[in-house]
C-alpha cells in the first residue's frame, strides 16, 4: 500500500525546491506512465496538469526530475515539487462572493455553494473558499496587521457538496473548535438523495473508512478494521420516491467522503455522485421516458445530491450553544420537486 504525504511542504535545501506531494510506490505496482499514475492520487488534477509539471522539472522520482512518460517502479519515491513554497502558504486574497450567515470577533459560519473548493491545493490555488475568506478578513479593521489573516479551517466539505462550515478567526477559537470536532461534540446533519429504497426508516452504518486499495480517488469501507479509521453515520428516511430516497445523515465521526462511502457500502450510492457511480441510472424502469426524466434531473443537479444542512457547536468564548441551519440549495430543491411529481403521477 502506497505511503502518501500531501501537506508536508518540506524544504529540500539543496536546490531550494519545496516538496508538495510525496508517494512511495507500492511493492506490487505494475509498470505505468507517471502522468497516468499520479492522476489517480492527486485530487482535481489532470494528466495535462501533471505533464506540464513534469515539463517544468517539478515531478521527481528518487530525487531526480523525470518526464511524463517515465514508467513508475515498485518502491519509487515520487514527489511533486515547486520552485517556491506552495502558494497556499502565501495565500492570495480574492474578492469572491460568499454567503456568510453569521459572524463575530471569533468565528464565522459560511453556507458554501456547490462547486467551490474549500482549501487551496495542487491544481487549485485560486477561487477557493479560503481565498475568498482571506479577502474578507483583510477588509476587517482588526485584521489590518500581519497577524491573524489566515482563515482557521477546523473541518471541510467536498467541492461539490453544499452547506455549512464554521471558520475560526483566531488561535484560541481554532483550538477550541478543533477540540469539539475531535471529541465529536459538534452537531452535523446532512441531507442526501440516494439511489434505492431503504427497508427500514432509520439505522446506523459503522465501518472503517480509508483510501480505496484499487481506486485511489475513492474512499472505501473496511468493516474488518484492516484499513482506514473508525467511522459512524446515523441515517433517517425523510421521503421515499420508489427509486430514490431522501435521507438525513448525522455524522458521529468526520472522515473524508464519509457519507458518500458509507452510503455506497450500504447499497445506496448518492444520486449523481460521479466519483462513486451515482451518475448512472441504478434503479427504476427501462422506459425511455424514465431515462429522459433522470437525465433531466442530472442536468439540473450536476453534482452529488448532498447538503450540509445543520451545524451546532459551543461558542469558544461565550460558551453558548450555537445552532445553524441552511435551506436546501435550488438545484436539490428542484430535483426533489421533480421526483415528487414523478412518483405522484406514475
Amino acid at each position: 500500500m502506497e505511503e502518501i504525504e500531501n501537506t508536508s511542504f518540506l524544504d529540500t535545501e539543496a536546490d531550494e525546491m519545496y516538496e508538495h506531494f510525496k508517494i512511495v510506490v507500492d511493492k506490487g505496482q505494475g509498470s505505468v506512465r507517471i502522468d497516468k499514475y499520479l492522476v489517480n492520487f492527486i485530487e482535481n488534477s489532470t494528466r495535462n496538469k501533471i505533464q506540464q509539471a513534469a515539463q517544468a522539472g517539478n515531478i521527481l522520482v528518487n530525487s531526480s526530475p523525470v518526464k511524463s512518460n517515465y514508467k513508475v517502479k515498485p518502491n519509487d519515491v515520487v514527489s511533486v515539487v515547486l520552485a517556491h513554497p506552495p502558494r497556499d502558504t502565501a495565500l492570495i486574497p480574492e474578492n469572491i462572493p460568499i454567503d456568510i450567515i453569521y459572524e463575530d470577533d471569533d468565528l464565522l459560519v459560511v453556507n458554501k455553494e456547490a462547486g467551490m473548493v474549500v482549501h487551496p491545493g495542487f491544481g487549485n490555488f485560486e477561487g477557493t473558499l479560503v481565498n475568498a475568506l482571506a479577502y474578507h478578513f483583510s477588509q476587517l479593521p482588526y485584521f489590518r496587521t500581519d497577524m491573524e489573516k489566515r482563515p482557521g479551517l477546523v473541518h471541510r466539505i467536498d467541492k461539490d457538496t453544499s452547506g455549512l462550515l464554521v471558520i475560526a478567526k483566531n488561535e484560541y477559537a481554532m483550538n477550541h473548535l478543533a477540540k469539539q470536532f475531535f471529541n465529536k461534540t459538534t452537531q452535523r446533519v446532512y441531507t442526501a438523495l440516494v439511489w434505492g429504497n431503504f427497508d427500514e426508516d432509520e439505522g446506523t452504518i459503522t465501518g472503517h473508512i480509508g483510501r480505496d486499495l484499487k481506486n485511489r480517488m475513492q474512499m472505501a469501507v473496511f468493516p474488518d478494521g484492516s484499513h482506514g479509521k473508525h467511522a459512524v453515520t446515523h441515517y433517517k428516511v425523510l421521503e421515499r420516491f420508489r427509486y430514490v430516497t431522501l435521507v438525513e445523515c448525522r455524522l458521529e465521526t468526520g472522515r473524508t467522503h464519509q457519507i458518500r462511502a458509507h452510503m455506497r457500502y450500504a447499497g445506496h450510492i448518492l444520486f449523481n455522485d460521479e466519483r462513486y457511480g451515482g451518475d448512472q441510472i441504478l434503479k427504476g424502469t427501462t422506459f425511455t421516458k424514465y431515462k429522459q426524466f433522470v437525465e433531466n434531473c442530472f442536468q439540473i443537479l450536476p453534482r452529488q445530491a448532498l447538503h450540509a444542512r445543520t451545524l451546532g457547536f459551543i461558542h469558544p468564548v461565550t460558551k453558548k450553544e450555537m445552532f445553524f441551519e441552511a435551506d436546501l440549495p435550488e438545484d436539490m430543491s428542484q430535483v426533489l420537486e421533480k421526483w415528487r411529481n414523478y412518483t405522484h403521477f406514475t
